[in-house]
């Protein structure tokens, strides 16, 4: 299963800023103790920023990360203690960086916040190294809320979206939200396919040249056990003209909570486009299949240490990030995407 429905402030503590090889990434997002970042400027909760650290490393990535919480576990545990980095902190930490002359960054990832003010320090922070670096590529997970039982609803302050829509979609390249995401970006809703790449089309004109929905309610061809997921992406040709690739993918669902399957699926998606730019397709492909081989194995284990007929605990369905190690830097192929 992909990115599927988000959990609530799921916030893995610690945002996180990092770069990676070849090229330098910076990642926002939280992250909690056990989890990785990459070689980039990146920005999550902590566990979650070590997730991206270690995705984008095996994938040949170095990370630089500055944590957005720093929590003792994620919030899907039914107690957590840590810190909350503040805007000014963020600042501070940026400012240690260019003290120093390394605040220099290829890439940038930004996942979960929930404070108006630290998102628009990182909208500052996100101006400055791309003015230093016109190449620089901004991936952007807009991670706002998501839909239960046909239902969406926010898990972010509402504050948030107009500056995601005005200042954060317009300064992106890629931008990898949900169905729901992308309703809130947009404006508009999603009931079909059509309406699905129609809505992609406003988000191209707001700003980013590649949108994949990560997630979505609509019915899948392949059946109700299905996921479906759609990408699009925008190509310039020398001739200044423009051609734009779609494609569909469905996953086979997995009957599980997993908590950085988000961050998951951003990480290996910037990798991935990083050694494909120009194929959303095989990006997708790989990315889609890496994360299909981390959320089985991740079951299997969790199922095999609950016991037969037991739910797997949170604890039990932390994603096997070691165990996938081989399958995330070469997965083989399980997910096909079709080009519409």
């Amino acid at each position: 299963m992909l990115p599927a429905p988000r959990t609530p402030p799921l916030t893995t503590p610690g945002q996180s800023f990092s770069w990676c090889l070849p090229r330098f990434v910076s990642y926002i997002c939280c992250s909690v103790s056990w989890s990785l970042i990459l070689r980039a400027l990146f920005c999550c909760p902590l566990g979650l920023s070590c997730l991206v650290r270690e995705v984008l490393q095996v994938l040949g990535f170095e990370v630089d990360a500055v944590n957005s919480v720093q929590f003792s576990n994620h919030t899907g545990y039914a107690h957590w203690k840590g810190q909350v980095l503040t805007s000014q902190e963020l600042h501070a930490l940026y400012e240690g960086l260019k003290a120093n002359s390394v605040n220099k960054y290829d890439y940038v990832l930004t996942g979960y916040t929930r404070d108006k003010s630290f998102l628009g320090m990182v909208v500052d922070i996100v101006q400055e190294l791309k003015q230093q670096n016109s190449r620089l590529v901004y991936v952007c997970d807009p991670v706002m809320g998501d839909k239960w039982n046909g239902e969406g609803s926010m898990y972010v302050p509402q504050d948030l979206l107009p500056v995601y829509r005005e200042k954060v979609v317009p300064m992106a390249d890629i931008i990898t939200p949900n169905q729901f995401e992308a309703e809130l970006l947009s404006g508009r809703k999603i009931h079909s396919q059509e309406e699905a790449f129609a809505v992609m089309d406003v988000l191209h004109r707001m700003g980013p040249d590649t949108v994949v929905i990560t997630s979505s309610d609509l019915p899948s061809p392949k059946g109700s056990d299905y996921l479906m997921a759609l990408g699009s992406q925008r190509m310039r040709k020398p001739d200044g003209s423009t051609v734009t690739q779609r494609i569909r993918m469905e996953m086979r669902k997995v009957d599980a909570v997993f908590v950085g399957t988000g961050d998951l699926f951003a990480a290996m998606l910037l990798a991935w486009t990083h050694k494909h730019p120009d194929n959303l397709k095989v990006a997708c492909e790989k990315t889609v299949s890496a994360m299909q081989h981390v959320l089985q194995r991740t079951i299997r284990c969790a199922k095999a240490e609950a016991g037969e007929g037991q739910k797997p605990s949170p604890a039990q369905l932390e994603l096997r990030m070691v165990q996938s190690r081989k399958d995330i830097e070469d997965p083989e192929i399980v997910v096909q995407a079709t080009v519409l």
